[in-house]
């Protein structure tokens, strides 16, 4: 194995400084960092006292909750990362020595969730992810501290009644092995007697307004009722996946809930899972859809499972056909194909083909084309529909050009040209350079075209550009002199 040079930066290489050096740079770096300042001093509580490691990651947590000011992406990711070393203080060395209070620094960790993604501005969502495992974190460490299931049950309780952002949507899957039997049916009757609790209403000339819907003013009162139902249906609705209880789990629902096409696949594919198939696809059919065309995602698989499990491959076969015609979905396709007697398969994918090309929207059935593939077809597709592509789409023509420059030159040109086309017309500066390119890309392809059939040939199309924008200076600079 090599030796490291003496210049590589590495643990190795900088313990041959030695201690007092290492040490005097560190404080020299501190210095001008609070980070830094803070894990240094973190580690030296850890290494002198390990007992107080414990206060000083509770009272560090309790500065991050109390703060208020907003967090820029930079600030926010700094934010993670020293949130990301808490969480993995309190688990990988506060958790060995004391599991409850490693327990407890975790509840406290994720319960300021909410107010401290509240601050954060960007849209990466990386402390929220933080804030997601130290959720999941919550279940072994609530194993190792073994508590009572009704005190857990009822920690648990006061976590899910967070009433913004919460990380808690695994929670009680993840503490399910520590509840047991009785911390489960302590937690349900938890909320089933919030439930039934009233809620105090003010009086309509004191009622907050907090925003307006089309429908009218939004009170404070109402938002808070209609956020306490939905608390106690998620829990509910946690208990009955833990226990496997799909019939609470539908109770959950009213008849016009079930309806919703998101709701009736919910509740189908987990009767499927019970062996309940009937009842799977009976839900699934009731369901009513606004958009017949836009169907929510997977109440079409679901029902094609139903169907499988109930042995009845036809019409399961139709569905899958269905779902292809309608959305040109290749995985429905292959699915249906190789489920078709030997030789069948090919017929099938003919006029599978022929659909596509046939299909109201250009674009997707050019990417269809492209990527099952049928380049021969989206050759001619693109032939034929040259006149109607987007070249705004780029993100399919580009790949088209590149896909059938080798066999197809005239399509690949005609991709090509319907980007520049959009570029120029539409004065889209920042793609000039894109443009140009295709520009060379079309002259180094008409070489190989010996016959343009009724569109221009590169020479007449170049000369309808200089003609039509010839003053977009800053694109015609990009290429090299005629």
């Amino acid at each position: 194995m090599a030796t490291p040079s003496k210049k590589t930066l590495s643990a190795e290489t900088l313990a041959g400084l030695g201690a007092r050096r290492l040490a005097a740079l560190l404080m020299e770096i501190a210095a001008d960092d609070a980070a830094i300042k803070r894990r240094l001093r973190l580690e030296l509580t850890a290494h002198k006292n390990p007992d107080a490691l414990a206060a000083e990651v509770r009272k560090r947590l309790g500065q991050i909750g109390r703060a208020t000011s907003p967090l820029d992406t930079r600030q926010a990711r700094q934010l993670a990362s020293e949130l990301d070393r808490q969480r993995r203080t309190i688990v990988e060395r506060i958790a060995k020595v004391d599991a409850a209070e490693a327990l407890s620094l975790m509840w406290q960790f994720t319960d300021m969730a909410t107010e401290v993604v509240y601050r954060c501005t960007d849209r990466d969502d990386l402390v929220g992810d933080v804030f997601t495992q130290a959720s999941e974190d919550l279940g072994p460490l609530a194993a190792a501290a073994k508590l009572e299931p009704a005190v857990l049950a009822n920690r648990a309780f006061e976590a899910l009644q967070q009433k913004s952002y919460g990380p808690y949507g695994r929670l009680i899957e993840t503490i399910a092995p520590s509840l047991g039997a009785s911390g489960l049916a302590h937690l349900e009757a938890r909320f089933k007697d919030l439930a039934k609790a009233p809620v105090k209403t003010p009086a309509k000339r004191n009622r907050e307004v907090i925003g307006y819907s089309l429908e009218g003013p939004i009170y404070q009162d109402e938002f808070e009722l209609t956020n306490r139902a939905s608390i106690i249906r998620n829990a509910l609705l946690q208990i009955a996946d833990v226990r496997g209880d799909v019939d609470s789990y539908v109770a959950q629902f009213d008849e016009i809930q079930r309806k919703s096409p998101g709701v009736a696949t919910e509740i189908a594919q987990r009767l499927i899972a019970a062996n309940r198939p009937a009842d799977a696809l009976s839900i699934l059919d009731a369901a009513q859809h606004r958009r017949p065309d836009l169907r929510v995602v997977d109440w079409d698989d679901t029902r094609i499972d139903a169907l499988d499990a109930l042995g009845r491959d036809d019409e399961a076969q139709a569905a899958r056909w269905s779902c292809f015609e309608r959305s040109l979905s290749s995985e429905h396709l292959r699915a249906y194909l190789q489920r078709l007697p030997d030789f069948e398969d090919v017929e099938a994918e003919r006029r599978a083909l022929d659909h596509v090309e046939t299909y109201q929207h250009p674009i997707r059935a050019l990417a269809f084309l492209l990527s099952w593939p049928a380049h021969e077809r989206a050759a001619r597709f693109i032939i034929r529909h040259a006149g109607k592509l987007d070249g705004n789409i780029y993100e399919i023509l580009s790949p088209a050009a590149d896909a059938l420059a080798g066999k197809h030159p005239l399509a690949a040109t005609l991709a090509l040209r319907a980007m520049i086309d959009f570029t120029l017309k539409q004065d889209r500066t920042a793609r000039y350079r894109h443009a140009a390119r295709h520009l060379l890309e079309c002259e180094s392809l008409a070489a190989g075209i010996s016959d343009f059939a009724d569109f221009d040939n590169h020479v007449t199309y170049k000369l309808r550009l200089r003609s039509e924008h010839g003053r977009k200076a800053s694109f015609w600079s990009l290429l090299a002199a005629d």
